[in-house]
């Protein structure tokens, strides 16, 4: 079952740029250049964002590759494909790596086993500061002022190949 996606790499420095080219193109098992644009919300930054296909499963191994580099800023979406869900992984270095279940049209979906282990094992006093964990309102947060430097950059089509 083939999956797409998209990946945006909020922030990274130059030197990593490569490894993130390599990294993608590990998972793709096709060569990835993408392109390069300064990140203007932290100087001396660069952003980049491609679509891909693949796999279903390929946008976590995507970000699992990518968690190498703790310094990176970067989120990989995976639509959903009949049977499987879609997901939503989010990089931010002070807060590691995040990830959720999306619907069709991309909200956060949480489970009821995620719910019931919520409710088991919280106070009411918490269960607010949980949700938001569970919907990684933290990431989403760190992550807006990366997005909209974006807004109007150029997008790089990947396929996997073979």
């Amino acid at each position: 079952m083939n999956a797409r996606g998209v990946v945006f790499v909020h922030s990274s420095p130059t030197a990593v740029c490569p490894h993130v080219e390599w990294a993608i193109s590990g998972v793709l098992a096709t060569k990835v250049s993408l392109h390069w644009t300064p990140q203007p919300a932290v100087h001396g930054q660069l952003r980049a964002e491609c679509t891909w296909s693949g796999p279903a499963g390929s946008g976590g191994a995507i970000a699992g590759a990518l968690r190498a580099w703790s310094m990176l800023r970067f989120e990989v979406t995976e639509e959903p494909t009949p049977g499987v869900d879609g997901e939503r992984f989010c990089h931010v270095p002070n807060l590691g790596l995040w990830s959720g279940r999306t619907s069709a049209n991309g909200d956060i979906v949480v489970a009821e086993d995620q719910l019931r282990t919520l409710l088991a094992s919280s106070t009411n006093g918490q269960i607010p500061s949980r949700l938001h964990d569970l919907l990684g309102s933290a990431w989403d947060e760190a992550l807006e002022p990366f997005r909209l430097a974006g807004d109007g950059a150029p997008v790089t089509w990947l396929h996997q190949v073979g």
